[in-house]
Order: structure tokens, then C-alpha cells, then sequence
């Protein structure tokens, strides 16, 4: 499994690197806390469907155990994602370090 750690995503998400950043927990989660620029896909499908295969793709959900980001990493790689890193510290590690979360506002929807 190809890993990304917090300061690396952290500095491609500064330059600007145009990395697709998807947040694997439920869409309450979502709203809640998500770090700046993530996606959110209701289904697995519509991430595949979403996403081109070219992309830079990074995943995360709620830390290194979560298997949300785990599952995805795989599926994604099984249908020809070659550019896919996951980010295991997810939500709880880059809130600790003190950077920056989104939280989505009522009648925003972030989701896709």
C-alpha cells in the first residue's frame, strides 16, 4: 500500500498540486470536519464513476485502523488507479497537528 504522510499532503495541498483528496467516512462525518479541498462520494460507484483513472488520488477517513480508506485504496487499485496513496492518520491526525478543517455550513453540501 502506497502511504502518504500528514506533511506531505499538507505540502501538495500549499502548492497546489491538483490531488483528488476523498474522505471515506459518512456523509455526517463529512459535514462535521473534513480536511479543506476533500471530496465525498456517497457510494463506492460514484467514486469510480467520478474519478479518472489519471488522477491523483489520495484517501482518508478516521485514522490508521480505519478500514473505510483501506477498502477503498484496494478497489480503486483493482479497477486501474495507478496514482492512489492513502493517508492512514486521516481526520483525527491532521486535526491534532492543529491544521486546518472544513466544516460544512447548512445548505452546503460538499458531497458529491
Amino acid at each position: 500500500m502506497r502511504l502518504i504522510t500528514r506533511d506531505e499532503l499538507r505540502l501538495k495541498l500549499e502548492r497546489g498540486d491538483r490531488v483528488k483528496l476523498v474522505m471515506l467516512l459518512s456523509g455526517f462525518a463529512f459535514h462535521a470536519k473534513h480536511i479543506p479541498g476533500s471530496l465525498h462520494f456517497e457510494t463506492m460507484e460514484d467514486a469510480l464513476c467520478s474519478l479518472d483513472r489519471e488522477d491523483e488520488i489520495v484517501v482518508y477517513c478516521g485514522g490508521a485502523y480505519c478500514a473505510e480508506s483501506i477498502y477503498a485504496y484496494y478497489r480503486l487499485r483493482r479497477e486501474g488507479y495507478s496514482r492512489v496513496r492513502r493517508y492512514p492518520g486521516g481526520v483525527p491526525d491532521w486535526e491534532d497537528a492543529g491544521y486546518p478543517l472544513e466544516r460544512c455550513t447548512a445548505g452546503a453540501d460538499a458531497t458529491v
